[in-house]
């Protein structure tokens, strides 16, 4: 299975145009996707980037809501109704749109970082902010894990 994994900085040229990591572009080329499907991040100054892996998971997300209902209308918005598709050129470029550039305060270096399924778009220096409080509330998720697993498995040998 094809991973969006790792993180790689590119500038934007003077066309307001950056390189998709080569990676990414052989990810998307093998989905057969042709343009890259970006959904501003409804919680951070980032963009979910992809193309048909995370286009399913979103359809998957908003498939418990039935139909019309206010919370899938909401989020339907969110998720779908602020995207864009952005055109690939035949150099793996993309130009961000202003929206884009608006949303993640990018200026002139762009961070992807890989998330499985999809990409995110970052301005470097609000990614490495993130990534500092990412690392220290993985340690308290790892340990409450450990902690949950090991109650699971001292309540198991006690049963």
């Amino acid at each position: 299975m094809d991973d969006f994994v790792s993180n790689y900085v590119n500038r934007l040229d003077s066309k307001g145009r950056v390189s998709i990591p080569a990676p990414y572009r052989q990810i998307l080329a093998r989905e057969g996707t042709e343009g890259l499907f970006c959904s501003p991040s409804m919680d951070r100054a980032a963009v979910d980037a992809g193309g048909h892996g995370l286009r399913k998971a979103i359809d998957e997300y908003l498939e418990p809501f039935d139909v019309f209902t206010e919370e899938r209308e909401i989020l339907a918005t969110a998720l779908l109704g602020e995207s864009e598709s952005l055109k690939i050129d035949k150099d793996g470029r993309v130009v961000l749109s202003e929206k884009i550039k608006a949303h993640t305060g990018i200026t002139d270096s762009v961070v992807f970082v890989g998330h499985g399924y999809k990409f995110q778009i970052w301005q470097p220096e609000k990614y490495e902010a993130f990534k500092v409080e990412a690392a220290k509330e993985a340690i308290a998720l790892r340990k409450s894990l450990s902690a949950r697993r090991q109650a699971l498995r001292q309540a198991g040998e006690g049963a």
